[in-house]
């Protein structure tokens, strides 16, 4: 008895030392995410005073990642693009934003977005092709990350899907910011000549295997939807 409750009181410290842990954590990052967020508040805030609208940040988001690419074509430094593609999706992500906050949500905005949102990852991928000559890879990220994109979309024209009932491995926002990462690291991080001898060139390669993984999760997800979709209707 002695030695089970002694076991007792010592697992119910350990668990309340990993709570305290996670809450620490927790605030922690909100601590961190503060300042970003009221920047952010602001900045919008500013945006919206100035009169642009979402559709227009859609375009200059746009104009940003092509001036990423271009700066990219000229010094071939890759933290200069990371940096660049960066700042233009956090800039692009703000059009969402100031359709709530101006009330001007429309379903033709989010038609936009999303077309925009394909011709810049088209557009990062391709000149990262272009000065590096990684074309197979850039091959398959590519035409992955718009599979990833067409499951959903083409299961959305058999019946309709909830955006946030898609929780899949590599959606577009976490493959765009690690493709940044592995290109603002590229040069802190050494990697031997067998295996390619740059960072980035084997996160092309990782995140196009994952593309592909969450492509064929969104076709047995759509798979599955559509025959309960089936099974379910009238005759």
């Amino acid at each position: 008895m002695a030695a089970s409750a002694c076991v007792a009181r010592n697992w119910s410290v350990l668990e309340l030392g990993q709570r305290m842990n996670r809450r620490g954590a927790l605030a922690f990052a909100e601590l961190l995410r503060a300042p970003f967020v009221w920047i952010g508040r602001n900045f919008v805030g500013f945006l919206v005073a100035s009169g642009v609208t979402a559709n227009q940040i859609t375009l200059t988001g746009f104009g940003l990642v092509l001036l990423s690419c271009g700066l990219y074509l000229a010094t071939g430094d890759m933290f200069v693009l990371g940096v660049g593609l960066s700042l233009s999706y956090a800039f692009d992500g703000l059009d969402g934003a100031i359709a709530r906050r101006t009330n001007t949500v429309s379903r033709f905005g989010g038609y936009l977005d999303a077309v925009i949102d394909r011709y810049q990852e088209i557009a990062a991928y391709f000149v990262v092709g272009v000065v590096k000559g990684w074309w197979v890879g850039v091959f398959l990220l590519t035409a992955g990350s718009l599979l990833v994109s067409y499951n959903k979309a083409a299961a959305a024209l058999q019946m309709p899907v909830d955006n946030k009932a898609w929780p899949d491995l590599m959606d577009r926002p976490r493959r765009a910011w690690l493709f940044c990462a592995a290109l603002i690291l590229d040069n802190a991080i050494p990697v031997p000549e067998r295996l390619g001898g740059s960072f980035a060139h084997l996160a092309v390669w990782y995140i196009a295997i994952l593309v592909h993984f969450t492509a064929v999760q969104r076709f047995m997800r759509a798979r599955r939807m559509l025959m309960h979709a089936a099974a379910t209707s009238p005759p």
